[in-house]
Formats: C-alpha cells, structure tokens, sequence
C-alpha cells in the first residue's frame, strides 16, 4: 500500500441562498476541499446557513474571512452588486477566487479583475458551469472532430418561467443589484458562452431587441437588500402577498430576442424570457454544419441528437463507453445514471482545484477573461437594443 500526501484545500463562501449551498455541497464532492467559513449579511444569518451545512465559522463581514493567512480560495455566491468588490478585496488578500456570473457590474470592473488576477498570478474562475454538462463537452468534441463540417447556423433558447407574475420578485428584478441587464445577463450569457465553447466560434456582432412586460411588480415586505437567504432569494419568487407589498418600477427586461453573426459566416438567433409560461429551466441548443448538425435540451441533459442529411438521425444517450474520448472525464457515472446541474459544478471545481494544486495544470474551466467576455456581450446587447442597430462585440 503507497501512501501520498494530498493537501486540503481551505475555502470559503460568501453568500448564503441557493447557490451557496450548490457550491457547499458540490465542493465537497471533491474530497481535498475543506468549506471552513461562510458570510452572510449578518452574523445571525450567517450562523444559521453554517449550523445548517455543518461549517465550524461564519461571519457577518465577509473582510473577516480574509483575513485568515491559511484560507486558500473564496467562492463568490451573492447578488451580482458585490462580485466586484468581495473578488477584489480577496485577490488583494492573495486569495485564489471563483465568482458567480456575471463577474461584475460592467466590462471596466471585469476588466479590472482580470488584470489583478495576472498581476497576483492567482488561479481565477467565473462560473459558467452550464459547458459542463456531459453531452455539452460531447457537442464540443464531436465539433473538433469535424462531425458538424463547416457550421453555419445555431439557435435557441434559455426560458424560465418563475418570474411570470407581477407578484414575482427576486433581487434580481433591480438593477441597483443586478445591474443593468437581468434575463439576458442572468441566463442569456449562459447560452452565450456554450455556443462560443460549443462551436469555437466567436460572437462578432448581434443585434438586439429587449422587452419589460411588467412595467412594475409588487416588492414583498422584508426583501433581501443585500446578500443574504430569505425573501426575493433566486428562484423563491411569490414568496409575499399582496397586502405585504409595495408596488416599485422596474428596469430590467422580462424577454429579449437577439440576432447573432459569428465567426466569418456563420449566423445565429436566440431567445431569451423569464416569463416563458411552463418552461422551468430550458437552455436549448441547436448547432448546423456542412456535415450534421447538434440539438441540446438541459431540461433532458443526457440525450444529444444528431442530425443527417443523408441517413438517420439519432438521439444519442449520455454513455461515457460512446461519446467522444475527450469528453468521457466528463461524466463520472455509467449510461443510464443521470448527471445533471449540480454535477457541472463538481466538474468546475475539480479543474479549478487540479490548478491550484498543480499550476502547470492545463486550464479546464471559465476564467475571470470567460467573464469579461460575457460582459462585453452584455454591453452591447444594451446598446443594441437602445439604438435599435447591430453592434460589434468589443
């Protein structure tokens, strides 16, 4: 019997709703990562989630945790407002950081991060889980293997519908704490980074059209203003009634429709709506080439069509023994054994943690220019849209 040392991994994490917990429980899956501190808004909430997921110290004042010479990485899981300052105060504490999308506010935030990541060579990942999915990665190798030929179209959609109600509210509905965008900067650049890591291709220039059909909601009283697990957390809309609330504006779009054009000549189109009625979490995918084409539905991960001209389609199961050799490490369990959600995080993390403990590691996952990136769409997804003309991705 060989005994080899391994080190564990110390991490923290700040934020205390529903990804929170996503990224407790997939980090732990790892074995060599140890969660040893959570943050929240205040030390009673954060006392709460820790006591809850079995983490020995929690904190109001996320600068605490930072403060601890021993702690490795932080994972960023609060409102879009704080990725920005929390990324950056714990790079400069020489923390290695993975931050929920979007990286930041605007593209000169994200911008900023990318560079002090360099700067302190500190490993950096934004979470663009979703290219994460087995057949996802299969999508991408077959690509490479030139299955698809020369690709000229892609479609498709991401649709929700949890905040189909005027009496929906999250956080998220603000811009003060989303930031200007919310469905297309929530989930529309989760369709965004899987076409560019599906097809190798990049978005050139798009040209958009974004609608707010809820011109107001109904805020429920005691609403989370901050980062903490309550009422308004994602996916807990409706959570108030009617005599709790309060009517407020809103500034962020419901839909948005957007035509793409990417690479030399390819072109694209998408959907994107958070008040798709019956739709719960939909990121649909089709890929066309010379040669054959690709369809993937998250709502049915483990199946990947294949589309011919010339003879049979076929609609291919989630079977580590058949999909691409490059993409089998992608799938940990045998055919018939389902991987979803939050197995794409587990395989984020792996990556981002094989880094940290070996930096000469290849590079496996989204990293804080994955996020710029995506930021930069977003940027002129807006633009787009306020002028009514196509617009160049910077």
């Amino acid at each position: 019997m060989q005994n080899r040392e391994t080190k564990t991994f110390r991490v923290a994490v700040f934020g205390t709703g529903f990804i929170g917990r996503v990224h407790v429980e997939a980090v732990r899956r790892l074995g060599n990562v140890e969660v040893v501190a959570v943050a929240a808004s205040d030390d009673a909430k954060a006392r709460r989630f820790a006591d809850e997921v079995h983490v020995p110290n929690s904190t109001g004042d996320y600068r605490e945790i930072l403060a601890d010479p021993q702690l490795d990485a932080v994972h960023i899981c609060t409102p879009n407002w704080l990725h920005f300052p929390m990324a950056k105060a714990a790079m400069e504490a020489g923390k290695h950081v993975l931050c929920e999308k979007p990286l930041a506010m605007n593209s000169r935030e994200g911008a900023e991060l990318v560079r002090l990541a360099e700067e302190r060579k500190l490993v950096n990942c934004t979470l663009y889980n979703m290219r994460y999915y087995p057949q996802v990665q299969n999508m991408r190798r077959l690509r490479e293997a030139a299955e698809l030929g020369d690709i000229h179209t892609v479609q498709g959609t991401y649709s929700q519908d949890w905040l189909l109600f005027d009496t929906d509210y999250s956080w998220r509905i603000e811009g003060k704490a989303n930031g200007p965008s919310r469905t297309f900067a929530d989930i529309g650049t989760h369709w965004c980074d899987m076409v560019e890591h599906v097809t190798g291709l990049r978005i050139t220039s798009l040209c958009a059209d974004l609608s707010t059909f809820h011109k107001t909601r109904r805020k429920p009283a005691g609403s989370i203003e901050t980062f903490a697990a309550g009422p308004g957390e994602t996916f807990a809309a409706g959570s108030g009634t009617p005599d709790q609330a309060r009517e407020i504006a809103i500034d962020t779009e419901d839909f948005g429709a957007v035509l793409l054009r990417l690479g030399d000549r390819a072109r694209g189109a998408m959907t994107v709506s958070q008040i798709a009625t019956g739709r719960k979490n939909r990121l649909f995918l089709e890929v066309f080439g010379t040669k054959g084409s690709f369809a993937w539905d998250q709502e049915r991960p483990d199946e990947l069509w294949i589309g011919r001209r010339s003879s049979m389609n076929s609609l291919a199961p989630k079977d580590p023994s058949l999909m691409s050799e490059k993409a089998r490490s992608s799938a940990d369990l045998p055919a018939g054994l389902s991987e979803g959600y939050d197995d794409t995080f587990k395989q984020v993390f792996r990556g981002f943690y094989r880094t940290l403990a070996d930096r000469s590691a290849p590079i496996e996952y989204p990293t804080f220019a994955d996020g710029l990136r995506q930021l930069r769409i977003i940027e002129a997804v807006l633009e787009s849209a306020e002028s009514e003309a196509w617009r160049e991705v910077g």
